[in-house]
């Protein structure tokens, strides 16, 4: 393994579940990768897939197709066994504390259980010091150790699974909506911690939500999925400033600004329609039955997800519509059809 070795590399990732009515095709051919000491975002509306990429990308679910890599090896087959010892090299952070928390252990044994586990500490002693150390650098007291998970405010549990997936010094931290089950006023402390902890000990990170103000202020690349495909990659400051696909260009627009003149005056992009279902996606480019720019040639040719030549940033755009030099249509273009767009008056809340 290099330097230069993506700590995770997903390749035409897939998982399907099969049901009575069907077979839902969560993630569908998902590319992508997670540098060492890099945050990426992983964004969409719910029900895109999300969720199950992380999971796949530390094989909590099994993939359907498609490879997984952790620092260059594939473990997309590996049996249990032969994937334990590689297990302390990634980790996930749950979207609901109070449930991924065991509530008849302690704080204290919930943070040492993978200590013991991967045989990093020896003694009850050196464990008791390194629980205090993470207690610390996650911001809680020495005295928090004694206590169970029922006896802590949600922004404290939180903090208690970011120390617990820290423990082990991992290469990759998976984080599942990690703030959503939050208050506003603690989230951003939970994303100020995961900021200052990423940056101090240089971890890759997959951060997966919806909150477009959280990934703006974490993430230094974003990908945006769309009922289990992603449809654009980018920089996140080329991303927020000139999004390309309609798709991201309706989702960054119902994202809130700090400027109440701009909110104000903006259009916001309003996506007719529900989300299709994975049971039987459209055929074509996906987003086709929501796109206000669709063409016939979006109803029936799925779009490659391919590289555009203006970019240094490496973007990669799955539209038909978008040339290679860059250049994209806006999707608020048609701002004469009032049920296609409507100005966004919500307040600001970042």
């Amino acid at each position: 393994m290099t330097s230069d070795t993506p700590v995770l590399e997903l390749v035409g990732l897939e998982r399907h579940f099969a049901g009575a009515g069907g077979t839902v095709r969560a993630a569908d051919g998902v590319t992508l990768t997670v540098g060492r000491g890099e945050v990426v975002g992983l964004v969409g509306e719910s029900g895109s897939g999300k969720s199950t990429v992380g999971r796949c990308a530390v094989r909590l679910d099994d993939p359907t197709g498609g490879t997984v890599r952790i620092n260059g090896t594939d473990v997309t087959t590996m049996s249990r066994r032969a994937l334990r010892p590689l297990r302390k090299d990634f980790h996930l952070v749950f979207q609901d504390p109070s449930s991924s928390l065991d509530p008849r252990m302690t704080v204290g044994e919930i943070i040492a259980e993978p200590l013991r586990l991967h045989g990093i500490t020896k003694g009850k002693e050196a464990a008791h010091a390194r629980v205090q150390e993470l207690l610390a650098q996650v911001g809680l007291r020495p005295e928090h150790a004694d206590r169970h998970p029922h006896e802590l405010s949600g922004g404290q549990r939180q903090r208690i699974s970011i120390a617990r997936a820290l423990s082990v010094d991992p290469d990759l931290l998976v984080a599942d909506e990690p703030t959503s089950a939050l208050d506003v006023s603690v989230q951003a402390s939970v994303l100020n911690l995961l900021a200052d902890l990423q940056r101090d000990r240089g971890f890759g990170c997959l951060f997966i939500t919806h909150d477009l103000a959280a990934v703006e202020y974490l993430a230094d690349r974003i990908a945006v999925m769309y009922l289990g495909q992603i449809v654009e990659q980018a920089p996140t400051r080329e991303l927020f400033a000139d999004p390309k696909h309609p798709y991201t260009q309706a989702l960054l627009s119902a994202a809130p600004v700090p400027d109440p003149v701009t909110q104000r005056t903006r259009e916001r992009i309003v996506l007719s329609g529900e989300l299709p279902s994975p049971l039987a996606p459209p055929p074509g480019c996906r987003f086709h039955t929501r796109c206000p720019l669709a063409v016939d040639r979006c109803r029936t040719e799925i779009p490659a997800l391919r590289t555009l030549d203006s970019t240094a940033g490496g973007r990669e755009v799955s539209c038909h519509l978008v040339a290679d030099d860059g250049t994209a249509p806006d999707a608020a273009a048609p701002a004469a059809e009032p049920s296609r767009t409507i100005p966004n008056t919500r307040t600001a809340t970042r």
